[in-house]
């Protein structure tokens, strides 16, 4: 059996800058205002018969969503970025080793992934619900959907080994 959280309607949602590096429009620093949808198969169980949960996946996602809202994305396994000083206030960086970049830390997050693309998102994300919740046992897959504006986003789909 499926389970579905839609994004729109239930407010897994966060507003973010990125930059694809190397892109010729993209690789700006822009935003979105992502919305994220997920998808869970597996078999029903417990004292109420769910999937799972929706309120724990919920708030799961909701965790994840608010740890990325109005920050500025930098994707750290990035061969194209090199991070020349952090300390607890700020970090800076250059990109393809010519574009210089110096933020407050407390608006940056480090991702562990090579790109902020929605591709890239979507597999974050995926593998951080994938962690947190604590019985996958009857669980298929996990798939995540990352939209950067309604009509255009990418998923990724993690099969759970038992």
């Amino acid at each position: 059996m499926r389970i579905n959280l839609d994004g729109i309607h239930t407010n897994l949602r966060f507003s973010a800058a990125h930059m694809v590096i190397g892109h010729e429009s993209c690789g700006k620093i822009h935003g979105h205002s992502y919305i994220v949808d997920v998808e869970v198969e597996g078999e029903r169980s417990g004292q109420f018969g769910f999937v799972i949960d929706f309120k724990v996946l919920k708030d799961i996602t909701r965790k994840i969503c608010k740890s990325l809202d109005h920050r500025v994305l930098i994707p750290y396994n990035s061969p194209d970025l090199n991070v020349t000083y952090e300390d607890d206030k700020s970090i800076e960086f250059t990109l393809l080793d010519c574009l210089e970049y110096k933020l407050p830390k407390q608006d940056v997050v480090l991702l562990p992934i090579e790109s902020t693309t929605a591709e890239s998102l979507s597999t974050y994300i995926t593998e951080k619900i994938v962690d947190e919740i604590e019985d996958t046992d009857t669980l298929s897959y996990i798939e995540v959907q990352v939209n950067e504006g309604i009509g255009q986003g990418a998923s990724y789909r993690k099969y759970i080994e038992h």
